[in-house]
């Protein structure tokens, strides 16, 4: 993994990245069972080097039935955004993550992941790339429709603060998929038998 890590901060495409002395946001462990695939960091992200640190990894966690703690300090959970770097602001929200970037790192870091079960694809971005002409007519079909993609997938909803228009107009996600999602972590993550 140092190898692929390095060969990163070296790809033309992320020099001025390496030249600010920005380094690529991922985490890998060879024990992970379970990875989180969203769409880039965030600004505070960048700043801070911890993925998920906002109001959307509060959520994420709440969903996942995880402490910060557990979170943060687990080896089973690999974090694989779509692109590793803060791709900057756009007149709504983020700049999409650099297309390129995930179809050229993501398999050569996933081989290396000999004990990964599930991929939970977070937003458009990543269930485009991974379930491709599988996906619903639209998000909220395709994790409507999570059950088809288990195991090796789950795709969710983004936990942005700017979804929760979604979320009061779609109960159903949580009250019948975030409660599949904390018993597959359970599981996967905290090794717990239900």
């Amino acid at each position: 993994m140092d190898k692929i890590y390095q060969e990163i901060m070296e790809d033309e495409l992320n020099r001025a990245y390496t030249e600010r002395g920005v380094p690529p946001l991922f985490k890998a462990p060879k024990e992970a069972t379970m990875a989180i695939i969203g769409q880039a960091p965030g600004r505070k992200a960048e700043e801070t080097q911890l993925f998920w640190n906002d109001p959307s990894g509060d959520r994420l966690r709440e969903w996942m039935g995880l402490t910060r703690e557990q979170f943060y300090e687990s080896n089973k959970i690999a974090q694989l955004p779509m692109d590793f770097y803060y791709p900057g602001k756009a007149k709504t929200g983020d700049v999409p993550p650099r297309k390129e970037f995930a179809p050229k790192w993501h398999p050569r870091i996933i081989d290396e992941l000999p004990n990964l079960k599930t991929i939970l694809l977070i937003g458009n971005y990543s269930q485009k790339h991974y379930l491709k002409k599988t996906r619903q007519r639209n998000l909220t079909e395709t994790v409507r429709h999570y059950e088809d993609y288990l195991p090796e997938f789950f795709p969710l909803v983004h936990p942005s603060p700017l979804n929760q228009r979604w979320l009061k107009i779609n109960p159903w996600f949580e009250e019948e998929v975030i409660p599949v999602l904390q018993q597959l972590v359970q599981a996967e993550i905290l090794e717990i038998d239900n």
